[in-house]
C-alpha cells in the first residue's frame, strides 16, 4: 500500500461509504457521477488497493474500505473542528455588536468609551440602542446592556462593574432665585423635578421619612434627557448621578450632606452569546473602560470589587 495520497480525495471517499453509490455521492457533493468514479478510482491507485467492488446494486465495500472508516470519520471531524476554529479566528475581530444603554448613559458616559475602542478594535462595528427600557435585551434588541439595574431572567448573566453615586442638584441661577435648603424638609418648599411612571424618587423620600405625593413635582417626566435639561434650565430641584455634575458646572450639589443609596452599575449579556469572540472583545473592553470613565468624572464612583474566583454570574 502507498502510504502518500491526495487528503483532499478522502472526503469523496467517505460521502461513497455512507451514500453507497457513486449517483448518491454525486450529489451530496455537487458534482457528477463520472467525477466521483474518477476520484475514487484515482484514491485507489494512491492507496494500492481496492475501496469498493462496483455492483449492479452500488458500491460494496471492501474490508479495507471498513478498517479505514473509523479513522476517517475522525480526521473529518478534526478537519471540521479546525475550519470552526479558524473561521471563529477570523471572525473575532469582525461584525456587529448592539449595545444598549439608558439615555444619560448612552449621551454622557459612552460615547468617549466607544471613541476608545473605536481604537483598539477597529474591525468591529456598533450599534448603540438608546433606551431606558431593561427588556431590549431579553428582546434580542442588543448583545450587550449597561443598565443601573440587575436583571433577574435566568437566560441573562449580569455582572456588577461600578458604583454610582447620586446627588440631589439645582441649576445655579434656580438656587440664586429661591435661595439653598439646608435639610431634606427645606425641599418641599422647593419646585422638585421628578419622574412620572417610574417612582423610585417618591419611594425614595419615603424611606428617608418624609413622604411626597407627586403633585410635589413642578415637573414629572420619564425621558431622562429632558429631566436633565430641566434641572440645567432652573425649574426645580432634581436628582441625577454625580457624573453630570462633573460635566456641568452650572448645576450644583444640594444638601451634600444628605445620604442617597449608590446606583449600581450592571453588564449584562445572553448565556448563549457570551462564548462568541467579538461580544466578549466588546463586553471586557466596556468592563475595564466604563468604571474608569465614570471614575474620571464622579469622585464618588468606584469599581466594583472583583471576586477572588469566578462566578456563575461572571461571563
Amino acid at each position: 500500500m502507498n502510504h502518500t495520497f491526495d487528503w483532499r480525495l478522502v472526503q469523496t471517499f467517505l460521502v461513497a461509504l455512507d451514500r453507497g453509490s457513486l449517483l448518491g455521492a454525486a450529489r451530496q457533493l455537487g458534482t457528477s457521477q463520472p467525477t466521483v468514479g474518477r476520484q475514487i478510482a484515482e484514491l485507489e491507485k494512491q492507496l494500492g488497493a481496492v475501496l469498493f467492488e462496483r455492483t449492479g446494486r452500488g458500491l460494496k465495500p471492501t474490508e479495507l474500505a471498513l478498517t479505514l472508516a473509523g479513522p476517517v470519520r475522525q480526521m473529518a471531524a478534526a478537519a471540521l473542528s479546525l475550519n470552526q476554529q479558524l473561521h471563529s479566528a477570523n471572525d473575532e475581530l469582525a461584525g456587529t455588536v448592539r449595545i444598549t444603554a439608558s439615555q444619560p448613559v448612552a449621551c454622557h458616559v459612552l460615547p468617549p468609551v466607544l471613541a476608545a475602542m473605536r481604537q483598539a478594535l477597529p474591525t468591529l462595528q456598533v450599534v448603540l440602542v438608546v433606551s431606558n427600557a431593561v427588556s431590549n435585551l431579553l428582546e434580542r434588541e442588543a448583545d450587550i446592556a449597561v443598565r443601573m439595574v440587575r436583571p433577574d431572567q435566568s437566560s441573562l448573566v449580569a455582572k456588577q462593574i461600578a458604583s454610582m453615586g447620586v446627588s440631589a442638584c439645582a441649576s445655579r441661577r434656580y438656587l440664586a432665585q429661591h435661595g439653598e435648603p439646608l435639610a431634606l424638609t427645606d425641599l418641599l418648599q422647593h419646585s422638585l423635578v421628578g419622574y412620572d411612571q417610574n417612582d423610585e424618587i417618591i419611594k425614595g423620600f419615603a424611606a428617608m421619612g418624609c413622604p411626597i405625593a407627586p403633585t410635589h413635582f413642578a415637573l414629572r417626566t420619564d425621558d431622562l434627557i429632558a429631566y436633565w435639561q430641566a434641572i440645567r434650565a432652573g425649574l426645580g430641584v432634581g436628582f441625577v448621578g454625580d457624573y453630570m455634575l462633573h460635566r456641568h458646572p452650572d448645576v450644583v450639589r444640594v444638601l451634600p450632606g444628605l445620604a442617597l443609596p449608590s446606583l449600581p452599575v450592571w453588564l449584562t449579556v445572553h448565556r448563549e452569546v457570551r462564548t462568541s469572540a467579538r461580544i466578549r472583545a466588546v463586553y471586557d473592553f466596556l468592563a475595564h473602560a466604563v468604571p474608569q470613565a465614570l471614575a474620571a468624572s464622579s469622585p464618588t464612583a468606584t469599581m466594583a470589587p472583583m471576586p477572588s474566583r469566578p462566578t456563575k454570574d461572571t461571563p
